[in-house]
């Protein structure tokens, strides 16, 4: 293999790394926010829990001194009754403690319907308070450990650039223009091995004559189609 090549396959994996580093200043925070925003989630789903058995809990009291109150109501309509005169009276009556009785109905199956809603909350909250703090133990580590990796980023970069320029300076001009001249148009498939006789980035077929050119490693070679750079290892052919 051509000398430019061997130092130009390590750089490109030098590249691959460092973009997968800069890329990182992108995917890792989104990672810690949507590791807080579960977090975030499960705490308010627990906060709302207990916050709507406080609000079922004073509804249910006050329609429990609402019922109380109506049936003291009905006692007294009802032992007027005794001193009903008229028929109109009588009437008035009967329509108001017909209002009574319907209300307490109403307020009762109120009271039923709160109670089962309590019920039904309460079976949950144990549940909710293990998976918020299996969460917040598990999440909390994690953006600890992503903090970390932020953190070393750049470092991390600066030491590959470090290595970069040091193999950059060993490669020959010419092969060196080639190289980022393919990266700007083909990302970190510049250098491919040749498959089956074949480019290994656009599979075009690698004339016979070329196949020796390469073997021989006496200069850098081209794929005429896409102009890749192209390499022969020992198992790719």
């Amino acid at each position: 293999m051509h000398p430019d090549l061997e130092l130009l396959l390590t750089l490109q994996g030098i590249d691959y790394d460092i973009g997968e580093l800069e890329r990182s200043k992108d995917y890792i925070p989104d990672m810690m926010s949507n590791l807080r925003g579960e977090l975030e989630r499960k705490e308010k789903a627990l906060l709302d829990a207990n916050e709507e058995l406080i609000q079922l809990s004073l509804s249910q009291k006050n329609a429990e001194l609402e019922v109380s109150s109506k049936q003291e109501d009905l006692k007294r309509y009802q032992s007027q009754m005794m001193s009903i005169k008229t028929n109109k009276e009588y009437d008035a009556l009967v329509t108001e403690i017909d209002s009574i009785k319907r209300t307490i109905r109403e307020r009762e199956d109120q009271i039923l319907a709160w109670e089962e809603r309590m019920e039904e909350i309460k079976s949950t909250l144990d549940e909710q308070k293990t998976s918020l703090e299996e969460t917040k133990a598990t999440n909390t580590k994690q953006i600890d450990s992503l903090q970390e990796r932020m953190d070393s980023v750049g470092d991390k970069v600066s030491g590959h650039v470090a290595e970069r320029d040091r193999i950059v300076s060993k490669v020959s001009r010419p092969s060196m223009s080639i190289y980022e001249r393919v990266r700007r148009g083909k990302g970190n498939s510049t250098l491919v091995s040749v498959k089956k006789r074949a480019c290994g980035g656009c599979f075009k077929a690698v004339p016979p004559q070329r196949l020796q050119e390469i073997r021989r490693g006496d200069r850098v070679i081209c794929c005429d189609n896409c102009g890749r750079m192209l390499i022969i290892e020992e198992t790719a052919e």
